[in-house]
């Protein structure tokens, strides 16, 4: 849940705020995709190494990977920042990537796992990271007609909430906000034999110690007990970007967790496999995992 905005937050700040997004969401809207995307991936990637956010990227990578050498630091950071920049462009033409036709901007692979998903009559969930263009994860099941609800954090300036909103315009019904509003559509949702994608890669500092490149670091485990609870099967996917503005969503055989009848024992084994599977991801592609997230404690 969100905090009431201050007097000056919602009356000078939030305003001041909407109106840069709007001035740059303008700006990527009239461009085309292509050039947006590059414009937005250099922008990002020429200002974003230089903040002072980028130490905790620095710091993050150094965890994960202890004997990495400098070098390779700033190229992760250096890409993380293109991939972040170009997502952020593309967001105003979400509406237009196409999965078909002579020149489809996303191919997929495991599309057979989607469909069954869809079609084998039980709820379920799509756990994925902010990996790619993580925003065309919840457009890939709209585009497959798949019953889903997605969960999200709402942007602190409601203003800017909205023109997130218009972006995801074909979508929109089928996002949810993170807080107990959500956790009571997310049950609802399972109870009716709907899906519900949730991004699991971030801190929840009242969450469960689960390794993450061997450091346990606090995670959500709602999936892995809702899961249990219902009995329902939880679909891998990840967005990858190939180049410039095409994109590969690779969707895996659906897994479930494994019940012993120790709900707590397993529900941090199944937090573990999915760890596992989010940081195989981000080994192969470490350029475009979001490293800015708190991801590990004192970080």
């Amino acid at each position: 849940m969100l905090r009431p905005a201050t007097s000056f937050e919602q009356f000078v700040r939030h305003p001041l705020e909407a109106i840069g997004a709007m001035i740059v969401w303008a700006v990527f809207r009239v461009l085309p995709l292509n050039w947006a995307s590059s414009l937005g991936g250099w922008l990002a990637r020429t200002v974003g190494p230089k903040l002072s956010l980028s130490m905790r990227a620095d710091q993050n990578i150094r965890r994960a990977f202890p004997d990495i050498d400098d070098k390779s630091v700033e190229e992760i950071i250096f890409g993380m920042w293109d991939n972040l920049g170009r997502t952020v462009a593309e967001f105003p033409h979400l509406s237009s990537f196409k999965f078909d036709g002579e020149t489809p901007r996303i191919q997929i692979t495991g599309r057979e796992h989607l469909i069954s998903f869809r079609d084998d009559d039980k709820p379920g969930f799509f756990v994925s990271a902010h990996i790619g263009n993580w925003e065309l994860a919840p457009l890939t099941a709209f585009a497959h007609d798949v019953p889903a609800l997605f969960v999200y954090r709402e942007a602190n300036n409601r203003l800017v909430e909205k023109l997130y909103m218009q972006g995801r315009k074909l979508y929109q019904d089928m996002m949810i906000p993170k807080g107990s509003e959500g956790a009571k559509q997310t049950i609802k949702a399972l109870k009716e034999g709907k899906h519900v994608g949730v991004l699991v890669d971030q801190k929840m500092n009242d969450g469960i110690a689960v390794p993450f490149f061997g450091i346990d670091a606090m995670t959500a485990p709602a999936v892995a007990q809702l899961a249990l609870r219902f009995d329902c099967p939880v679909l891998p996917a990840r967005v990858i970007r190939e180049k410039g503005a095409n994109f590969r969503v690779d969707i895996a055989a659906p897994i479930y967790p494994k019940n012993t009848g120790d709900k707590v024992h397993d529900t941090r084994q199944f937090m573990i496999e999915i760890n596992e599977i989010i940081e195989s991801w981000v080994r192969e592609h470490p350029e475009q995992w979001l490293w800015l997230h708190n991801r590990w404690p004192n970080t």
